[in-house]
């Protein structure tokens, strides 16, 4: 679900992980959780994920406001979600928030 292309402001939430050996259908299903509560919060504009054979992965998601993604941040059931990441998901990851200063695609 890729944001609209357009000239309205955008930030870019970047997540990369490496996934833990850990049950690939128990990641699945709070992954497409958090996916579905995303795209029914305020300013959520879209998402694109990819995740390579050794684990390693990146998701991308773009919100309208630096607030939105504060307040997406710390929805309860995120909050879960992110204790479960460090706990059991992941050997590691990076968040970087970025603001987009313009779009295109071909």
């Amino acid at each position: 679900m890729k944001p609209a292309e357009g000239t309205q402001q955008m930030f870019a939430v970047i997540f990369s992980s490496k996934r833990a050996e850990t049950s690939a259908e128990e990641y699945k299903q709070v992954a497409d959780r958090m996916i579905q509560l995303a795209s029914g919060q305020k300013g959520f504009l879209g998402v694109e994920s990819a995740r390579n054979p050794d684990g390693s992965g990146i998701t991308v998601s773009y919100w309208q406001s630096l607030d939105d993604i504060k307040n997406w941040k710390l929805h309860s059931e995120h909050l879960s979600a992110q204790q479960q990441g460090r706990e059991k998901f992941y050997s590691s990851f990076k968040v970087k928030i970025c603001k987009v200063e313009r779009q295109y695609e071909f």
